[in-house]
C-alpha cells in the first residue's frame, strides 16, 4: 500500500517540477551506462522494464569489474559523492569484488540530475515503450508519463548507454519517439484504413501493400502502453518510402486490428494517442 505522506510530497515534487519545465521547456537531463545504473540503482535491473543491453553480455565475473569502473566514472564526473574514500580505494583493491553480492558498502550520495531521473523513472503510473528493431539491432525508447507538463524520456542505446530527458509537452515526448519509429523520415501521405482478421497476421496470410511493406520493411516499431491494464498496441514497417501501422485496441483483441499507411503528422497523432491514454 502507497504511504500517504510520500504520495503527498511526490506529488508536490511533481508539481515543482512541472512548473520549472513550463518556464525552461524540454531539456536534457543525464546520460548513463547500463553499469552507472546497476550501482545507481541494482533493483531496478529486475523492477524496471528499461533493458541492459550491455550488462546482458557479460558474464557475472565481467559484471563485477564494470561494476566496479562505473563508481570511478560517477565519482570522476560529479555523478556521485564518496564519502568514505578509503573504502573506495579498498574496493579498487579487490580485484573489483563487491561485497554483499554486488553492491559495496559504500556511503554514496547522489547528485540531484541522476536522483531526479532514478525516481521519475520508477514512480511513472504509465509509460510508453518503444522497441525499434533494425538488421543493426535493437533501440528502445520509454516514455514515463507523471502529467501533460512533465514527462521523463529514456533512449536506450543497442551498447547501453541511456539517454535521458525532461519533456514538458506531449508533442515533444511524441516526436523524439517518432524517431525512433521513422528515422529516415519516410512517412508521406496518409492511406485507406483496413480492418485485419487476427488470425491472418498469426498465418502470415496478410497480402497487397501492407504485404509489402512487412517484407521491405527496413526498421520494425512496436509502442505499447504500459500500465496496471494492458494498453493498446501498435506496430509500424518503415520501408525505403513508407511508414505502414498495425494497430491493436488490447492484446488479445478478437477485432479492432487496423493497418493503413501514415502520413508524418498521423503518425506523430498516434504517438501522441499513445502517450495521452489515461493509466487504468
Amino acid at each position: 500500500m502507497a504511504h500517504p505522506k510520500l504520495d503527498i510530497e511526490l506529488e508536490k515534487f511533481r508539481e515543482f517540477l512541472s512548473e520549472a519545465l513550463i518556464e525552461g521547456g524540454t531539456q536534457p537531463l543525464i546520460q548513463l551506462t547500463d553499469e552507472e545504473l546497476a550501482v545507481l540503482d541494482p533493483s531496478a535491473l529486475e523492477e524496471v522494464v528499461a533493458p541492459t543491453p550491455h550488462l546482458a553480455d557479460l558474464t557475472s565475473e565481467q559484471r563485477e569489474w564494470v561494476f566496479a569502473t562505473a563508481i570511478r566514472s560517477l565519482v570522476s564526473r560529479g555523478a556521485i559523492d564518496i564519502a568514505n574514500i578509503p573504502e573506495l580505494d579498498e574496493l579498487m583493491r579487490s580485484e573489483g569484488k563487491f561485497k554483499n553480492g554486488g553492491t559495496a558498502d559504500l556511503d554514496m550520495r547522489v547528485a540531484p540530475d541522476v536522483d531526479l531521473a532514478l525516481v521519475l523513472r520508477r514512480t511513472a503510473a504509465k509509460a510508453l515503450a518503444v522497441e525499434q528493431q533494425t538488421s543493426r539491432g535493437s533501440v528502445h525508447g520509454f516514455v514515463y508519463v507523471h502529467s501533460p507538463e512533465l514527462m521523463l524520456i529514456e533512449q536506450v542505446t543497442g551498447g547501453g548507454m541511456h539517454i535521458f530527458t525532461l519533456a514538458n509537452s506531449t508533442a515533444d515526448a511524441a516526436q523524439l519517439m517518432q524517431a525512433l519509429v521513422d528515422p529516415f523520415g519516410v512517412a508521406d501521405r496518409d492511406g485507406r484504413e483496413q480492418q485485419l482478421d487476427p488470425t491472418a497476421l498469426t498465418s502470415n496470410q496478410v497480402g497487397g501493400p501492407l504485404a509489402e511493406a512487412i517484407n521491405n520493411a527496413l526498421v520494425v516499431s512496436q509502442l505499447i502502453v504500459l500500465a496496471d491494464q494492458p494498453g493498446p498496441l501498435i506496430t509500424t514497417y518503415a520501408t525505403e518510402d513508407a511508414v505502414w501501422t498495425v494497430s491493436v485496441d488490447k492484446p488479445q483483441a478478437p477485432t479492432g486490428i487496423r493497418a493503413r499507411e501514415v502520413g508524418e503528422r498521423t503518425l506523430n497523432s498516434e504517438i501522441a494517442r499513445l502517450i495521452t491514454m489515461p493509466a487504468l
